[in-house]
């Protein structure tokens, strides 16, 4: 059985980063940027930005689980070239500035890639030096004293392209399998490795044998984590583990052949368990059969309390639920047709002085007081169609606006829209491909203002 009521309160009410620790990273992102950009030193005379990396940026972040009481952020220090500096000058001299505050003197730890901004019994931060050279984009190893090439933009991309195939839940799917890994303790990988076979099982051409592949969260969680026991199955040793973004390089060397091994075995396992639990008829079986791979806290709070309390906050904020949907409110079934794409690229409007810059290459993460252009960049549905877009609210600061919104509205011919950031919290815009009264695809862009 689905239960996809209970597997969205699980994901949001266990697995979830909470907006409190949330909250609470970004203004120690915050203020690390304020120190380096600020400082007296070598780090600040070349300071561009920081950048969100990692699980940070690809929004799989998940609570602590079990023993894990800490979680991690990674950041990309981005520094303007110093044609003098090897590759361990760079972390060299950003762990200098950091001790050179007072703040962060006791606080910091060199590594190979990263110093290391540890705040006790919370959260770790890793400051990567990242930096242009020759036209490409490279980190700092300090052990090996070389430039490793590296595209993060283009890693967010492959990313985001594939959770738009599975209609925005591979990001939940490996929040899921993150939370699976820690909860289990019985196998190790890497979240950039996890990324990596993840969103390399999912592919449009999947969609074709079954439009429905990805329409729910267990089901998408089913057949993704069936799609990797299937890979992994041919594979009896391990593969190359190839980043997507960078030709060439891999992330091999970040696993042993019995990390390997251990994993192939563990996930044939969950895959049976899942498999079970998915298409068990009675309903409390199937909740005990879930609970094999995700535990107690799976399907906790009944139906009836989760309702109650949403209504309690709801009440609380005077809020009027204004989202609609294609087939409920418009009678627009969807079914997708693999072979049809449409993308939105979204450009954040620069500030007096600056460039315009792409939404989804900074992470999908803009402060308030902008302006962000939506844009049909590519469609390719043949023939005679109809574009809808909805815009979608959410957090405290919507709510307590009545601003969540969520109406779907046709296109007016331009295939563009504007819109501000006003209401910190995680947003959305899709907008729909409707050709004969059918949609056929679909693209979904996140919008996170901070």
């Amino acid at each position: 059985m689905k239960l996809v009521k209970h597997f969205n309160s699980f994901l949001s009410e266990c697995v979830n980063l909470s907006e409190a620790r949330l909250q609470s990273l970004d203004s120690r992102v915050n203020s690390i940027s304020s120190v380096l950009k600020n400082g007296d030193n070598a780090i600040s005379n070349r300071y561009l930005g920081m950048i969100p990396q990692g699980s940070y940026a690809h929004r799989t972040m998940i609570n602590p689980v079990g023993k894990f009481d800490e979680f991690d952020a990674d950041v990309l220090l981005e520094l303007e070239e110093n044609k003098d500096w090897s590759a361990r000058d760079y972390v060299e001299e950003l762990y200098k500035a950091f001790r050179a505050s007072g703040r962060y003197r006791h606080m910091v730890s060199r590594h190979a890639h990263c110093v290391k901004v540890d705040y006790a019994n919370e959260f770790h931060i890793d400051v990567v030096p990242y930096l242009e050279r020759h036209g490409s984009h490279y980190v700092t190893n300090r052990d090996d004293d070389v430039f490793e090439l590296t595209d993060p933009e283009g890693f967010n991309e492959w990313l985001d392209e594939r959770n738009r195939i599975a209609s925005g839940r591979l990001v939940k799917v490996i929040r899921l399998f993150k939370y699976l890994r820690d909860y289990k303790n019985t196998f190790s990988a890497k979240s950039i490795i996890l990324n990596i076979l993840l969103g390399g099982r999912v592919n449009s051409v999947l969609l074709l044998g079954n439009a429905k592949r990805y329409c729910d969260l267990p089901t998408a969680f089913t057949n993704i984590l069936s799609d990797l026991n299937d890979y992994l199955q041919v594979n009896p040793t391990m593969p190359s583990i190839d980043d997507p973004s960078c030709p060439g390089q891999n992330f091999n060397h970040r696993w042993s052949e019995d990390q390997y091994q251990n994993f192939r075995n563990r996930v044939q396992l969950y895959h049976g368990w899942a498999r079970a639990a998915y298409d068990e008829e009675d309903r409390d079986e199937s909740i005990r059969l879930w609970r094999k791979i995700f535990g107690e806290s799976f399907a906790e709070s009944s139906t009836s309390s989760l309702l109650k309390s949403s209504v309690t906050t709801v009440a609380a904020h005077n809020f009027v639920d204004t989202e609609q949907f294609l087939e409920r409110d418009y009678g627009i079934p969807e079914q997708l047709n693999a072979r049809f794409k449409v993308r939105i690229t979204a450009q954040v409007v620069a500030k007096a002085g600056f460039r315009n810059f792409n939404l989804r290459r900074h992470g999908n993460i803009v402060g308030p007081g902008r302006t962000i252009e939506f844009r049909i960049s590519e469609c390719t549905v043949p023939g005679s169609y109809q574009i809808y877009w909805k815009v979608k609210n959410t957090g405290p600061e919507a709510i307590d606006a009545n601003c969540t919104r969520g109406q779907i509205e046709r296109d007016n011919g331009s295939r563009f829209r504007s819109e501000p950031t006003k209401y910190r919290g995680k947003h959305f815009v899709d907008c729909y491909v409707v050709q004969n009264g059918v949609c056929v695809a679909r693209d979904h862009q996140v919008v996170v203002i901070k």
